[in-house]
């Protein structure tokens, strides 16, 4: 509806941001109305935006980043800069922001621009938003350009921050009262904004099922009395460190809080993990200033990064530089006490292992996600070691953030062709790479304490695509834990509330004080705090703490509330465009065109497929080199590298599992096409397909010929330059040019099977004769030749196609016309004749 189009996409995870912003794409670049584009998102999701852009709708991007600027700029023209150089562009915008960087890009920036993680964009908490917001609002301040801002978290629960990211969109939004605008303002805004969550998709296609079903699990452990040792020692000490900073200036107050917290977290996570941040510190280390709050993200996971995975000993150095000599002597006892903590004596590393086994023999394929690089390495071991006794099949992977991306994604699609996997992995894979065509469970060995965090844990597996029709998710916590029973309480329990209610998550108060004060006050401050033994989860929790938390978070609920009744998007009706997808399925081929299109093709060219055994609409197609020997050389290339000699593949979407979908713009059917078409043209003697044929079929009962043409058209708008157009057109005439075919009808005979040999001296003067028919019509006047009444009608249909579009839109349609070109290219010709017994020529 927008001209330029300046959009808001807020929709749930995994219900399909990325897809809808690459359509606009796709459709503003097929109208000639961009020629370039350029994806703004954080670093970790480039190389997945460079493969959704590539892979679903054929636009070749370049990854511009630290690590790739340096080849791309020596692949350039002296004169040219990088940004006007390459049409489509995967810009990291941590790496754009900077000064240094900024001006080349803002002065040769594309007409189109998409800002992914938005809501990291508004001014908030550090330097890194006010140079990114710096940036994106000075790429908005051109009027025309076309603006996509995509994010599952639009409001951060700072009505600030919302109405910085809308006036991104238009300036006028950042002054608008949200809770009290006027009509024209509610539906001038709607045009913008688009939220939708699973629960409308699934109510808009009741008869569709797009997503799976969630199973929420709940299990739990308890401490050993080793475990329970080593807690009850961190936690007493923590407490010291907590109290005894009370008389400290208020930032290194909070630092010590931080600092505690962070410690408790280790701890509790693994032994492992519990070892290597009281171990890894630095004497003398200088204290924080009062405005670094860097350390904060060690405690509360932002939503707009991914949390380090890292032990958090910088917080903890700076912390031991105003320790004592004392304390400072009882953090190396803690050390011992972790280094002396067998796996044997971990009953949460036990009770996982009990819930990956069980799992596995269900079928499922499990990610365990965890919160520590050392914690994730220990749950990794130990279930490889454990799983080989009874799963000789089961393969254990550990991703983390020391693997780099593209090694992460390289070790996955491995991972993958396993029949029994398991995932160890932090939240580094939390975003960017989606699981659900390989996994289909979560275990969260380490809670979240985000509950943002885990939506997007349980979003890899459970979003569009996944063909398992349940979904397991388990929440494993420590019953004894009061680490774990102070995040459930306050925060993970309240979240699951509201999405229960609302059918959404929505992000906790972005006021990180309030949580950590509540979680403080929660474990330190209690009035019945856990010592001794008695520890237990139902903590008494300080009321006004959580209570101003929760006041805050459920004045966010009643404002999505609002909002999603202001911004219903009512004005989205699918139907209005499914008549004209149906249509060009119909032109250029649905899954099962597709489909049988490379089977046949593949048999022409002595590509060996075979149908899976178990699994509908799966094949195996043999890419050995001995299986490929004398396929043509540009068909070899399009096939994947393949160590197993078997590329899986399937025609359906959602995909099955282990299967690739290829659909009509899969580079193997692009390469499949475009050999055989070229061959086709060119004449070559021993051509797989012919431009010519003729056959004897049961499916006609006169003499019938079918004509493939190239028509093209010419697209004119007011103001605009003219659009030129091509298509396939279908059509085709009984006898000689007697009575010509209903266009679904000549569609239907492509399909006809012959039922009969044709001699070839029969075929070659069938085609001859009807070749000269052919000739006639193409070299007449148009308004004297059938096809170009044809090409006439089909022009009609296409400007009635375009008017309604249009319509729907509200974009003006006055002068819209549609004209054919003539004459029209003949690709092909078919004929058909008849079986015997009937008139062959009548």
């Amino acid at each position: 509806r927008l001209d330029p189009v300046r959009l808001l996409i807020a929709d749930d995870v995994g219900v399909g941001k990325t897809v809808e912003a690459a359509l606009i794409v796709r459709e503003l670049w097929d109208r000639g109305e961009i020629r370039r584009v350029a994806v703004l998102c954080p670093p970790y999701l480039c190389d997945w935006w460079q493969k959704e852009l590539e892979e679903k709708f054929h636009l070749e991007a370049v990854v511009i980043g630290t690590g790739t600027i340096g080849r791309l700029e020596r692949g350039i023209p002296p004169d040219r800069t990088i940004y006007e150089h390459y049409p489509v562009q995967v810009i990291s915008i941590d790496f754009i922001k900077y000064p240094r960087n900024r001006p080349s890009f803002l002065l040769k920036a594309p007409e189109l621009v998409i800002v992914d993680e938005a809501h990291g964009v508004v001014p908030g908490r550090g330097e890194d938003r006010h140079l990114r917001y710096e940036l994106v609002r000075e790429l908005a301040q051109d009027r025309e350009r076309h603006l996509i801002l995509l994010t599952a978290t639009p409001h951060s629960g700072i009505p600030e921050a919302f109405q910085k990211l809308l006036g991104l969109l238009d300036p006028r939004f950042e002054g608008w009262e949200f809770t009290a605008l006027s009509e024209p303002q509610r539906a001038e805004l709607a045009r913008h904004f688009v939220q939708r969550t699973r629960r409308d998709i699934e109510a808009q296609w009741e008869d569709r099922p797009c997503f799976p079903e969630r199973a929420p699990i709940e299990a739990t452990c308890r401490l050993s009395p080793a475990y329970r040792d080593l807690f009850e020692a961190v936690y007493n000490f923590c407490t010291e460190i907590v109290r005894s900073g009370e008389a400290l200036q208020p930032y290194r107050r909070r630092m010590r809080w931080w600092s505690a917290l962070a410690l408790l977290r280790c701890v509790m996570s693994s032994p492992r993990a519990a070892r290597v941040a009281l171990e890894k510190r630095r004497k003398g280390e200088a204290f924080a200033s009062e405005e670094d709050e860097e350390g904060l993200y060690y405690v509360y996971e932002p939503t707009d990064r991914l949390p380090s995975d890292e032990a958090p000993t910088p917080l903890l150095e700076r912390v031991e530089a105003e320790l004592t000599d004392s304390e400072k002597a009882k953090l190396r006892r803690l050390e011992k006490m972790a280094e002396q903590i067998t796996p044997e004596q971990d009953n949460k590393l036990k009770g996982c292992m009990e819930i990956v086994r069980g799992l596995l023999r269900e079928g499922y394929h499990p990610i365990v996600w965890c919160y520590y690089v050392e914690t994730a390495e220990y749950v990794a071991e130990a279930l490889e070691k454990a799983l080989a006794e009874e799963f000789h099949d089961a393969r254990v992977l550990c991703l983390t953030g020391r693997v780099g991306e593209e090694q992460r994604r390289l070790q996955v699609d491995h991972l993958l062709r396993e029949p029994r996997r398991v995932l160890v992995a932090t939240d580094c894979l939390s975003e960017g790479i989606n699981l659900q065509h390989g996994f289909n469970a979560v275990i969260h060995y380490d809670l979240p304490w985000n509950p943002n965090r885990l939506e997007q844990r349980e979003g890899r597996v459970d979003r569009y695509g996944q063909p398992t029709p349940v979904v397991k998710a388990v929440r494993y916590y420590g019953v004894d834990n009061p680490v774990d029973g102070a995040v459930i309480r306050v925060l993970l329990n309240k979240a699951r509330e509201i999405r229960d209610a609302l059918g959404t998550y929505v992000p906790i108060p972005e006021e990180e004080r309030l949580v950590v004060e509540a979680l403080v006050n929660a474990l330190f401050f209690g009035r019945e705090k856990p010592t001794g033994r008695q520890l237990r989860l139902g903590l008494e929790l300080e009321e006004p703490f959580v209570r101003e938390l929760h006041r805050k978070w459920e004045l966010d609920v009643q404002r999505e509330k609002e909002s999603r009744t202001r911004f219903a998007q009512r004005a989205l009706k699918p139907e209005e465009v499914q008549r004209e997808l149906e249509a060009t399925d119909q032109v250029l081929g649905d899954p099962k065109a597709v489909r049988d299109f490379v089977l046949l093709a593949c048999q022409k060219l002595g590509i060996q497929v075979q149908a899976d055994r178990k699994q509908a609409d799966v094949w195996h197609v043999l890419t050995q080199p001995e299986a490929l020997e004398g396929v043509p050389e540009a068909i070899r290339h399009a096939l994947p590298n393949d160590s197993r000699g078997r590329w899986t593949i399937s025609f359906t979407s959602p995909t099955p599992e282990g299967a690739e979908y290829v659909g009509r713009n899969h580079p193997f059917v692009v390469a499949l096409a475009r050999y055989l078409f070229e061959q086709a043209l060119e004449g070559a003697e021993h051509a797989a397909a012919a431009r010519c044929g003729a056959i004897r079929t049961r499916a006609v009962q006169r003499l019938t010929t079918l004509i493939l043409l190239r028509p093209r058209f010419q697209l004119l708008q007011p103001d605009r330059p003219p659009l030129l157009a091509e298509e396939v057109l279908v059509t085709g005439f009984e006898g000689f040019v007697d009575r010509w075919l209903p266009q679904d009808r000549a569609l239907d005979l492509l399909n006809a099977e012959p039922s009969a040999n044709l001699p070839a001296s029969e075929k070659r003067e069938l085609v001859d004769l009807m070749r000269e028919e052919v000739r006639r019509l193409v070299e007449a006047a148009p308004d004297e030749s059938p096809l170009g009444r044809i090409l006439k009608e089909r022009a009609r249909e296409l400007e009635e196609a375009h008017r309604r579009i249009r319509q729907s839109v509200g974009r003006p349609v006055r002068g819209l016309r549609v004209e054919p070109y003539w004459p029209p290219d003949v690709l092909g010709l078919l004929v058909l004749q008849p079986e015997v017994g009937v008139s062959r020529w009548r």
